[in-house]
C-alpha cells in the first residue's frame, strides 16, 4: 500500500492531504501557517497523521509545494505551485483549461492543457489589494471573522464595489463607507465584487478557455464564488468537501504518488528525505549581494582564487576581457585639486 502526502505551505494556511494507492483521500489538515514555517509543515503533518489513523512509517512519499516547500525536512520531493495546481486540477475535473487560484497574498490564473501540463500563467503578487487577505483585513474592519464573511455578504441588497486597486486606498474607502452609514454587508460584498472583477481580467491575461476552475481558500466563500461567476459569465468548477483549499496538497500528493509507482516499476529505491541528503538541500542557493556581509568572500570558478571582487567585474577578468575602470577616493580628491576655481 502506497500512501502519499502532500505539504502546501502557503501565506496564510499551510494544509496537507494524504492520498493512497487507489487515488483515494485518506485524510486531510489544515493550520495557519504563522511565520515559523517549519513547525507549521511539522505540526500539520502530525495533524494529519493523526486523522488518517497512520505513523510516520506508513507514509510513503512527502512531496512539498507552495512558498515554504523549501523548509519541509521530510520531503522526498519539491513541486512548483503552478505544477501541483495543474496536475490537480486535471485530475479531479478532467476538462479543466482555466485555473484561477486566489491564495491569501496573490492570485494565480493559469492555463493547462488535457495533460495537466501549464500553457500559460499570470500573478498578481505585488498587491494585497487583489487577494484573500485584503478581504480578510476588511472583515475585521467590520468586526467579522473569516468563516462568517461569505454568509454575512450573501445579505446586501446593494453591494458598494471599492474602485482602489490599492489596498491602502481600499482601507480608507471602507472606513469612509462606514462613516456614511451604508450597510456592512454591502460593503463586504462590495468588496468581493472587486477582487473578483480583477481576478477575471488576470484570467483574460492567459486566455479565457472554458472548463473554468476555482482554488484556494475562497472555494469556502460562497458569496465569492457567485461574484467570480457573474463577473465571469461561466461556471467554476470546485472540488468538494473542502478540497478546493487543498487543491495545491492533493497535487502534489498526486505526483509523488506517480514518483513512487514509476520507481517501483523499475525495481529502485525510494530516494531520501532533504534531512538525509544533508544541508545543501535544505534551501536554495543564496544570491551573491554587493550588502551582504559574508565570511567567505566570493569565489571564482576554477583556480582563479579568492579576489574578493564583485562577481560581473571578476568573470569580466577572467574571461580576458577588461572590466571598466572605476574611479577611486583618491582618484577623486586629486582631479578636485587640479580644478580651476570659477573666476567671478
Amino acid at each position: 500500500m502506497i500512501n502519499a502526502v502532500g505539504i502546501d505551505i502557503g501565506s496564510t494556511y499551510t494544509k496537507a492531504i494524504c492520498l493512497n494507492s487507489d487515488r483515494k483521500v485518506v485524510g486531510t489538515a489544515v493550520r495557519k501557517t504563522g511565520f515559523k514555517l517549519a513547525q507549521a509543515a511539522e505540526a500539520v503533518f502530525e495533524d494529519l497523521l493523526k486523522n488518517c489513523g497512520l505513523d510516520r512509517s506508513d507514509v510513503t512519499y512527502v512531496s512539498s509545494t507552495g512558498y515554504g516547500r523549501y523548509v519541509v525536512d521530510f520531503r522526498h520531493a519539491q513541486v512548483t505551485e503552478l505544477t501541483a495546481h495543474a496536475q490537480a486540477a486535471t485530475q479531479l475535473f478532467p476538462d479543466t483549461r482555466t485555473i484561477l487560484d486566489i491564495g491569501g497574498q496573490d492570485i494565480k490564473a493559469i492555463k493547462v492543457d488535457a495533460e495537466g501540463r501549464v500553457k500559460a500563467f499570470r500573478l498578481n503578487d505585488k498587491c494585497a489589494a487583489g487577494t484573500g487577505a485584503f478581504l480578510e483585513k476588511t472583515a475585521r474592519y467590520l468586526g467579522l471573522k473569516t468563516e462568517d464573511i461569505g454568509p454575512y455578504a450573501k445579505r446586501s441588497t446593494d453591494p458598494k464595489p471599492i474602485s482602489s486597486v490599492c489596498a491602502v486606498f481600499a482601507e480608507s474607502e471602507v472606513i469612509n463607507l462606514l462613516a456614511n452609514g451604508v450597510p456592512a454587508e454591502d460593503i463586504m460584498m462590495g468588496a468581493m465584487v472587486s477582487l473578483g472583477g480583477r481576478a477575471i481580467q488576470l484570467m483574460r491575461r492567459v486566455g479565457l478557455e472554458p472548463g473554468f476552475m476555482l482554488t484556494g481558500g475562497m472555494t469556502r466563500n460562497v458569496a465569492m464564488i457567485d461574484a467570480l461567476q457573474s463577473a465571469l459569465g461561466s461556471r467554476f468548477h470546485v472540488a468538494p468537501d473542502g478540497l478546493g483549499q487543498l487543491n495545491g496538497a492533493y497535487g502534489a500528493a498526486y505526483l509523488g504518488l506517480r514518483r513512487v509507482e514509476k520507481l517501483r516499476a523499475e525495481g529502485k529505491p525510494i530516494p531520501p528525505t532533504a534531512a538525509e541528503l544533508g544541508g545543501d538541500e535544505k534551501k536554495p542557493a543564496r544570491r551573491w549581494s554587493a550588502m551582504a556581509r559574508t565570511e567567505r568572500r566570493f569565489e571564482l570558478p576554477g583556480d582563479a582564487g579568492d579576489t574578493g571582487e564583485c562577481p560581473v567585474v571578476a568573470t569580466e577578468a577572467s574571461r580576458g576581457k577588461t572590466p571598466a575602470h572605476r574611479i577611486s577616493a583618491d582618484e577623486v580628491k586629486a582631479e578636485s585639486a587640479k580644478a580651476v576655481p570659477a573666476t567671478s
